[in-house]
């Protein structure tokens, strides 16, 4: 892999960008893995666990369409600087609960709830705001592969750390240092020059907006398959992650740091994926997206019934490069197809396929691992995901023919 892959580091911004969201992202993901262990602590229950990830990702599915029409309204990097700042805030009132040993159920499902909120309008207007960091559009596929590489690279890093701060001085010190690093994300943000500002909305009423966003989504048969496999897989196979403290509790016999070791796993896989995506100068819809879903999914089957540590963390390796092959692709090749005045709203349909979809399949998991057991659970899941995949496969010639005309047309612009 050449320099090539790093291309999009030349722009400032995205330098900027980069960085403070590089040190953010570890935070993030410390703070997802002491929450999901804080609630298997207090409740041993894997019901609860589905609850709180239902409470945390449910409002995108709600809240994502009218986060579309602002990102494509307001100003993306000012609509982001406030809702980091609230993240920011809600990681350090769950801080301050847990170090003051007054924390509860209830209030983790509040606060959860709360922060899904703004990260209905977060995940939005970051994916839109991706372009306008950018001179040169030929490198957007690239700064969206970085971009995903950046996320798993956090994966890597910050679930690790959290096992093992969890294991020495409990989770309050997780949710502290999240909140903590918002602040360099927030001050990159603001060193931002933004030369060209979005595209701005005609006059049309806010509900016209969203309306539009519907219509061109779905009359688009690439757009709509698109999202569609990544609304399915996000239902069936996201919520491995609600069940990872059963396996590494109940299944693998671990503690705090297997839980960070398996996720890590998962997040060393990922970056592979995403590095893999970073080195290619061109990316179009093909076989890559569904292969990405099938290998995820028969990852999911294999890990469901494997008791051997090592095993289980070589298949989340499988499964990260999956999901995030089957998931950047998609979203490389959503940017580059979608008219730029209309760019915010297909990210928000973006937003609700990955966390619309995942707070029902969190709480199905939950349910049905409380009746059938983790394993097994999972091993449906997994079964989904690759049924889904080849079934996507099977349309690709269709798919393709009806976006060469918009490739053209694009290449000629």
């Amino acid at each position: 892999m050449g320099l090539s892959a790093f291309r999009s580091l030349k722009h400032r911004n995205y330098r900027l960008f980069f960085g403070g969201q590089g040190i953010s992202l570890i935070g993030t993901w410390m703070q997802q893995l002491a929450m999901s262990w804080l609630v298997y602590r207090l409740t041993k229950s894997a019901v609860l666990l589905g609850v709180v990830g239902f409470a945390g990702q449910i409002p995108s599915f709600l809240l994502s369409p009218f986060a579309g029409v602002l990102a494509d309204r307001w100003n993306r990097r000012n609509v982001i600087v406030v809702t980091q700042t609230l993240s920011m805030l809600q990681a350090f009132a769950l801080a301050a609960l847990v170090l003051t040993k007054t924390i509860s159920v209830w209030q983790i499902i509040l606060l959860s709830i709360l922060l899904g909120c703004v990260n209905a309008f977060d995940i939005t207007a970051r994916q839109a705001f991706v372009p306008d960091m950018l001179e040169k559009k030929e490198d957007l596929g690239n700064a969206i592969a970085l971009n995903s590489s950046l996320f798993n690279g956090a994966r890597l890093i910050g679930p690790a750390v959290a096992g093992i701060l969890i294991a020495v001085v409990g989770e309050g010190m997780c949710f502290l240092l999240n909140g903590v690093s918002y602040i360099a994300v927030i001050i990159a943000l603001l060193m931002m020059k933004i030369e060209r500002p979005p595209e701005k909305m005609k006059k049309e009423g806010f509900m016209d907006g969203i309306s539009q966003g519907f219509s061109y989504v779905f009359s688009s048969a690439p757009i709509r398959s698109i999202l569609l496999l990544l609304a399915l897989i996000s239902f069936t196979g996201i919520p491995y992650q609600v069940l990872m403290p059963m396996f590494a509790g109940s299944v693998l016999h671990g503690g705090p740091h297997t839980l960070g070791f398996l996720m890590a796993a998962s997040g060393l896989g990922a970056l592979g994926g995403t590095i893999f995506l970073a080195s290619r100068n061109r990316l179009r819809l093909g076989m890559m997206t569904p292969m990405g879903g099938v290998l995820f999914g028969a990852g999911l089957m294999v890990f469901a019934f494997s008791h051997f540590l090592w095993l289980s963390l070589l298949l989340m390796c499988v499964t990260g490069f999956g999901i995030m092959v089957q998931m950047a692709s998609s979203n490389i090749v959503l940017q580059n197809i979608v008219e730029d005045g209309k760019r915010g709203r297909v990210m928000s349909f973006f937003a609700m396929s990955i966390m619309g979809a995942a707070p029902f399949g969190s709480l199905l998991a939950g349910g049905l691992a409380g009746r059938i057991g983790a394993p097994y659970t999972l091993f449906v899941c997994g079964v989904c995901c690759v049924l889904g995949s080849m079934f996507f496969s099977s349309r690709l010639p269709s798919l393709k023919e009806e976006l060469e005309p918009i490739y053209l047309q694009k290449e000629s612009a």
